[in-house]
């Protein structure tokens, strides 16, 4: 009997991303992720609620340590992520090649998201300085207005598979917020490819989950969720938006919408995206007066 010539390929699956472990999904449920001419390259896991439940327990976990970080060391962090990336750019650059990019475009987007990391781990440090004040009162009180991460925030992420995904993931962490996203359904291989650099390197387990699987049946539930803060959806298409903002209101958590069609504009990348994720608190301090003294404390 003639034997084949012909060797099988063994494709990767592509698992889920929550609190810092990498499971299959719990309902066995897996699809096939095609290349641009629709042949199979890999195979994703078609997350359920149960796997979004356990990724917003995971990301409501590691809030309050991460939040109370110091801002430096949160910079330390997404910096050693932009390393951790640059190690592995060829891989990445064949990767958004498998999904549909030319070389030249990926290679773009993929020293893009390198340089979006740097940036936001620049600004970690900063951006309290900035938006923070002392307001003015009439009264005799000092008066304070300092930012604070809003908390759980989901993410929807962008078509643009590495860029879009890091430009909008990287202001939410930067910021002392913990994220649970929702990879882009046409490609979603970057994302989790992303995850296996964010496990190398020094982010807690939680602060970054990653789910792929059907918007249509996973949107409709994490929205609605009562234990997330804050949806960002970047895609530019705004039909979905009124729908967003009404399953959002159960617990009035914030929706924002970041449309763009060109994530490669140098506008793009902004402390105010930082900003647009932060709670701002005020606090309210009398000043005491010393009889006789002129003095206040």
């Amino acid at each position: 009997m003639k034997k084949s010539t012909q060797r099988l390929s063994v494709l990767k699956t592509y698992k889920l991303y929550i609190g810092g472990q990498f499971p299959r999904t719990e309902s066995g449920r897996y699809v096939a992720a095609l290349d641009a001419n629709g042949n199979k390259i890999a195979n994703l896991c078609l997350a359920s609620r149960k796997d979004c439940r356990e990724a917003i327990v995971a990301a409501r976990g590691a809030l309050g340590s991460w939040s109370q970080r110091a801002a430096n060391n949160r910079g330390q962090i997404l910096y050693r992520i932009a390393e951790l990336v640059e190690s592995r750019k060829e891989a990445f650059i064949a990767e958004l090649q498998q999904q549909g990019l030319s070389r030249s475009a990926a290679t773009r987007e993929t020293n893009a998201a390198i340089d979006c990391l740097i940036y936001y781990a620049g600004w970690c440090d900063k951006y309290q300085a900035i938006f923070s004040t002392v307001n003015p009162v009439a009264s005799s009180h000092y008066n304070f207005s300092v930012c604070e991460p809003m908390g759980v925030v989901t993410l929807l992420a962008p078509a643009s598979p590495l860029l879009g995904l890091v430009s909008v993931l990287a202001p939410c962490v930067a910021g002392g917020n913990t994220a649970v996203v929702l990879a882009n359904e046409k490609r979603s291989l970057s994302a989790i490819s992303l995850a296996e650099v964010l496990h190398s390197s020094d982010v807690p387990g939680g602060v970054v989950n990653i789910l792929t699987g059907s918007y249509a049946e996973l949107l409709p539930w994490i929205v609605e969720h009562r234990d997330v803060n804050a949806v960002v959806y970047a895609e530019k298409d705004a039909a979905q938006l009124p729908s967003l903002r009404t399953k959002a209101t159960g617990n009035l958590k914030r929706v924002l919408h970041w449309p763009l069609d060109d994530w490669q504009q140098a506008e793009v990348q902004s402390p105010y995206r930082i900003l647009d994720l932060q709670e701002i608190k005020t606090t309210w301090h009398p000043i005491q007066q010393i009889a006789g003294s002129g003095a206040s404390y």
